[in-house]
């Protein structure tokens, strides 16, 4: 990787965990430590008085987050609020996501979640209910998104439904979709001077989905998804081509060789990701093992930033040295008819495999 030269960074911590373990999650197995305020604030202390043999700390601005998974899922959510208002350089950054689970037993939560913003709520759904809460692993998961709909509207707040196409639901997605008829959900975000947003696309190759590359669906199987969601995925992603086989995908890397983007994202926030064991991570490059980038109780952040700069972990060392038709050769599947996104996502699946943390489930579909 480049040396880097940005001077504005997040630092995001794990502070509470999730209700949730879903099959699809790119966060992967952070598992269940909580974190203090104290170590909070140490660990923020660390990065913003990180000089790089500078006078003045070489982080201009520091934007603090008390979460990586779910937000709000603690119930000093308030009380955490408060704290990243106090640690950052400005107010915090509040992406499109609050805790669904809160929202479905919180009564004050949604009228709070309005007054900090954000103005748009995503949630997520498989299919329907068996279907969600077998990938959420928690039952009562996709009742909790109805509720939570329901109660964002009640407050004047404009839900968007994400959904991830799978084998054991792609199916019922029609159904869903009637379910977005019945609740009147277009009409009444467009009361709110809003349009609804419903959109469906494959899982990222990455995390907890590493294991459900089996349930990821073919290019056939994508064509029983309604024309209705294709259209409104369609509007919201910008592009008419969707996804795109492992095949199509394999052929283009070969005859171009893309360079894996998702290493270093142009013109996005760039993001530390600090476990509750204090493990750090970069951006949404995952964190399995092959991308720690070290420990803050055993290393200093000009050791992390160091690895990071000098490709010094196993997945990093995968981007920048190993070709990408290198990766191709050796992992991919030429007549694949599994869909991804792009090119950077099936290349993140291989970088997977050549580290070791990914099985190869689909050969020879």
């Amino acid at each position: 990787m480049p040396a880097i030269d940005f001077r504005q960074i997040g630092v995001a911590f794990d502070v509470f965990g999730c209700p949730n373990r879903c099959r699809h999650c790119f966060v992967g197995e952070l598992g269940d430590s909580h974190m203090t305020e104290r170590e909070v604030r140490r660990y923020a202390g660390m990065f913003r008085s990180y000089a790089r043999g500078e006078e003045d700390p070489f982080f201009k601005k520091v934007w603090v987050s008390t979460c990586i998974r779910e937000p709000d899922y603690s119930d000093e959510y308030r009380r955490l609020y408060e704290l990243e208002t106090e640690l950052s350089d400005g107010k915090p950054w509040r992406y499109e996501l609050l805790s669904i689970w809160r929202l479905a037993r919180d009564e004050t939560y949604a009228e709070w979640a309005r007054s900090v913003g954000p103005g748009t709520c995503q949630i997520t759904f498989f299919g329907e209910e068996e279907t969600t809460d077998w990938f959420c692993r928690r039952r009562g998961a996709f009742r909790d998104n109805l509720v939570a709909t329901e109660k964002l509207l009640a407050v004047e707040m404009k839900p968007r439904w994400q959904i991830f196409a799978n084998t054991r639901g792609i199916g019922e997605l029609g159904s869903l979709m009637r379910r977005v008829s019945a609740m009147r959900l277009r009409q009444r975000t467009e009361a709110l001077a809003g349009e609804f947003d419903v959109f469906v696309h494959p899982f990222a190759a990455a995390g907890r989905a590493l294991d459900v590359e089996d349930l990821r669906p073919t290019l056939e199987q994508m064509r029983d998804i309604p024309r209705e969601l294709i259209e409104s995925s369609r509007k919201h992603f910008g592009r008419d081509r969707l996804w795109y086989t492992e095949g199509e995908l394999c052929e283009d890397v070969l005859a171009r060789a893309p360079w894996l983007g998702y290493a270093l994202e142009p013109g996005h926030m760039p993001w530390f990701l600090v476990s509750g064991r204090g493990d750090v991570f970069f951006n949404a490059l995952g964190t399995e093992s092959w991308w720690c980038l070290g420990n803050l109780e055993s290393d200093s952040v000009d050791t992390i930033v160091g690895r990071l700069e000098q490709n010094r972990t196993p997945g990093l060392q995968t981007v920048y040295n190993v070709p990408a038709q290198e990766l191709v050769r050796r992992y991919g599947c030429c007549d694949g008819q599994r869909v991804y996104c792009d090119a950077d996502d099936l290349l993140r699946l291989y970088v997977a495999r050549h580290c070791g943390g990914a099985r190869d489930h689909h050969k020879a579909v």
